[in-house]
């Protein structure tokens, strides 16, 4: 079962067309593993406060609701109780001890997982990144949505392939630069090579001891488990079309890619990125391909661009280089440390608990007072322009009425002047 700190959870991150689905697939054959498709709900909850337009309506009164009366603490805690919930749900009956939560895109939150689960284990999945771009032209082209990859990177509109293929991978060489105790790497080219091995070595990153032919998927494909990971379908379209692992679709880049969208994307995210990665063979031969030597650095302007673009879009902001936090700084919230102590200190329960609920009314009274007060602020702000701009027009009317009486007394004199002919 998954506890508080996340003990019981597994994390596998990775951007989309890395090969989640194949890793998925082979570690829910193991007894000891739930794993199904994408689950994402972790997103889901992390915007919550951002209430978007809903026809109910509301949505500006949610927004208050959460930034007045609910602290961050709180609402933390509100999410890992309710993942918690559904995971343990999940390994109920299951016989199973970990749940392995594979989405794609949590590259979005990390911090947040940080906060909420620090002591999860998490799983990094590599793949050459000229592979995933192919992988985004071949998938999107079988399902007939299309993908460029010259025109996604240059949209002035948000592109979320983009933003996969370029500040996702980014983002997540960053977090897992520094070894970690909780973090263990996969290279999807290892995997479809030598998948029994990768299997093997991942089980023992887990702790279970491997279990016999789970790599050979199509093996427990009438499993009730596989039943349930194919019944939600799966990220890759062509995985069920096959019994085990591939190498087919690992250097297939060069016959989906153009050169000119290798060279434009090789210049976008930078040679380092390939080496920071173990990708220099395969950078090495996108130079010879393209006759291009790269520069070390990504392209920053696109970086940029795709930054504020995605910021404008999802209201979020990242630490710039955020590393994965050693477990001993984000092993216990707040909550659960009072918790803790008042384990240790039965007597002081009660007491302990009155003043708690008697701080977070304050806090909430006070960030509600605050909220009134800056609407109040904000109104004062508003009805004095109002009233410079009524000020204004009177000024312009008075300044006319000089100017409209002479007119007026001219138009008199020459009425005289003429005998009184208009």
């Amino acid at each position: 079962m998954v506890d508080v700190h996340g003990n019981g959870l597994v994390l596998l991150l990775c951007v989309p067309r890395s090969g989640s689905s194949l890793s998925t697939v082979m570690l829910q054959n193991h007894s000891r593993v739930f794993a199904t498709q994408e689950m994402w709900f972790l997103m889901n909850l992390v915007d919550l406060q951002k209430a978007d337009s809903r026809p109910y309506g509301g949505s500006a009164i949610i927004r208050q609701f959460y930034s007045a009366m609910v602290s961050d603490e709180g609402f933390e805690k509100a999410c890992r109780s309710f993942a918690l919930e559904i995971y343990n749900g999940f390994l109920e009956g299951s016989g199973a001890d970990f749940i392995v939560d594979k989405s794609p895109r949590y590259y979005y939150m990390l911090e947040w997982l940080d906060r909420l689960f620090p002591q999860s284990k998490r799983i990094h999945l590599q793949r050459n990144p000229l592979a995933i771009a192919a992988s985004y032209k071949k998938v999107n082209r079988h399902t007939g949505e299309g993908f460029e990859l010259i025109r996604s990177l240059q949209s002035p509109n948000l592109n979320m392939k983009a933003v996969d293929l370029t500040l996702g991978m980014l983002r997540l060489n960053d977090y897992f630069a520094d070894k970690h105790t909780n973090a263990y790497e996969v290279q999807y080219e290892q995997l479809v090579s030598n998948p029994r091995d990768e299997m093997e070595k991942l089980c023992g990153f887990l702790g279970i001891g491997y279990e016999e032919g789970i790599e050979q998927y199509g093996r427990f494909v009438d499993s009730t488990k596989s039943n349930m990971f194919y019944s939600m379908g799966v990220g890759d379209p062509f995985l069920s079309s096959h019994q085990e692992a591939h190498k087919d679709s690992v250097n297939n880049w060069k016959k989906t890619l153009v050169p000119q969208e290798v060279e434009f994307y090789c210049r976008v995210i930078g040679a380092d990125m390939f080496h920071r990665m173990g990708y220099s063979e395969q950078l090495e031969e996108a130079e010879q391909w393209t006759g291009v030597r790269y520069e070390a650095g990504p392209d920053e302007e696109v970086i940029s661009k795709l930054t504020r673009q995605f910021s404008e879009a999802t209201g979020s902001s990242w630490k710039q280089g955020y590393r994965m936090q050693p477990v001993d700084l984000v092993s216990n919230t707040p909550d659960e440390n009072r918790d803790n102590q008042a384990a240790n200190e039965p007597d002081a329960i009660e007491p302990t608990l009155a003043a708690l609920a008697t701080i977070r009314q304050l806090e909430a009274a006070l960030r509600a007072a605050d909220n009134r007060l800056e609407r109040g602020y904000n109104e004062r702000e508003r009805l004095k322009v109002q009233l410079a701009s009524a000020h204004s027009k009177i000024q312009r009317i008075k300044s006319l009425i000089p100017f409209g009486n002479q007119i007026s007394a001219w138009a008199s004199q020459r009425k005289i002047l003429r005998g009184g002919k208009s």
